[in-house]
């Protein structure tokens, strides 16, 4: 791996084997960091984080580091599994003395990504009233009501 610091001592060997796989998948993409976070919708400073084993990134950043580098199918599925079996080994930070238990876990590991507008699911379209589309039916039947008697009177 080109020019990569090393990985923190004492890594869970599943962190480690994601955390190489990314780098690879990211040096594969032929992209800086600053490249990549404008493609994704993540920072440079977030992609340093993940591809140094600071913090694990999101579920969403692996899928679109994946769809960055040309992956899918069963090839982006295996990132995602390690993704899955790295998140579980991640060491998380221990809390401080003065802070509860529990209060520093969102500050290990977030999935609560930010998603590009490309990735946002479509949202379902309002339900509109079916009472305009019925007044406009009566309306119309109306209008061919009215032509019609018109039309029988002037023909009479």
């Amino acid at each position: 791996m080109g020019g990569w610091q090393p990985l923190p001592e004492g890594l869970p060997p599943e962190v480690r084997h994601f955390v190489e796989q990314l780098r690879l998948l990211k040096d594969d993409t032929g992209l800086s960091l600053v490249a990549l976070g404008a493609r994704t919708a993540y920072s440079k400073s977030s992609w340093q984080r993940y591809l140094n084993a600071v913090q694990p990134p999101p579920r969403q950043a692996v899928v679109a580091l994946c769809r960055v580098a040309g992956l899918a199918g069963a090839d982006a599925e295996r990132h995602a599994v390690r993704w899955e079996l790295a998140v579980q080994a991640w060491p998380r930070p221990a809390t401080a003395p003065d802070r509860p238990a529990g209060a520093g876990e969102a500050e290990g590991y977030e999935d609560d990504p930010t998603l590009p507008w490309w990735d946002r699911p479509e949202p379902d379209p309002a339900p509109r009233p079916h009472g305009r589309l019925l007044l406009y039916a009566v309306l119309l039947l109306l209008v061919l009501l009215l032509v019609a008697v018109v039309g029988a009177v002037a023909l009479g």
